[in-house]
């Protein structure tokens, strides 16, 4: 008999007005028509942890874990800071804005995260957490210079680091992949105070 598995992370949900400053940068992007599946604003979140395929009877340790995790955190203030592509710019596959806090306040979560999630079996990744917020990918039939475009387009990006959000609601999701994109449906969550 199979376990029932869950496609799990846990994740900041960002604000409405965070959002609709990520659809600007959207859109600035989208004028030279790159061939890029553009994140849907509604399922924009800042990835603190992806868990992958878990056993259904570990959702409660994970709900434990979170609450555990965030207990003597509080709200984190962030601004953008560039827009960036993984790999790079030269071959980007995910274009990506970046996200700091003055604070660091997210490196804290992050921190507080790993203390809960190691002993459960989810070490912590081998490279150093790098806070972004994902606004495309890069379709797989995108060519060589339309690569080398993109990369031009997003070196040239700039971003208004005076504008500062406020993150207070962190949730364990599950993720469903469809056709027509990721369907994110919160399991847990906390909410951070001021």
């Amino acid at each position: 008999m199979s376990v029932a598995r869950r496609r799990l992370f846990i994740a900041a949900e960002l604000p409405e007005d965070l959002r609709q400053e990520l659809v600007l940068l959207q859109q600035r992007l989208r004028r030279s028509n790159p061939p890029v599946r553009w994140v849907d604003p509604a399922t924009m979140h800042l990835t603190l942890w992806f868990l992958g395929d878990v056993a259904e009877e570990q959702l409660p340790h994970l709900t434990l874990a979170l609450t555990d995790a965030f207990a003597d955190q509080v709200a984190v203030t962030v601004h953008l800071t560039h827009v960036g592509a993984f790999p790079n710019v030269r071959r980007p596959s995910v274009i990506w804005a970046g996200l700091a806090d003055d604070q660091h306040g997210l490196r804290a979560w992050y921190a507080s995260l790993a203390r809960q999630l190691d002993p459960l079996g989810f070490p912590a990744e081998s490279r150093p957490f790098q806070p972004h917020l994902t606004l495309g990918r890069v379709r797989r039939e995108a060519s060589a210079e339309q690569q080398t475009r993109l990369g031009a387009t997003i070196r040239t990006m700039t971003v208004s680091v005076r504008d500062t959000w406020s993150l207070r609601h962190i949730a364990l999701f599950q993720s469903e992949l469809h056709p027509e994109g990721p369907r994110h449906t919160p399991l847990a969550r906390v909410d951070l105070v001021e």
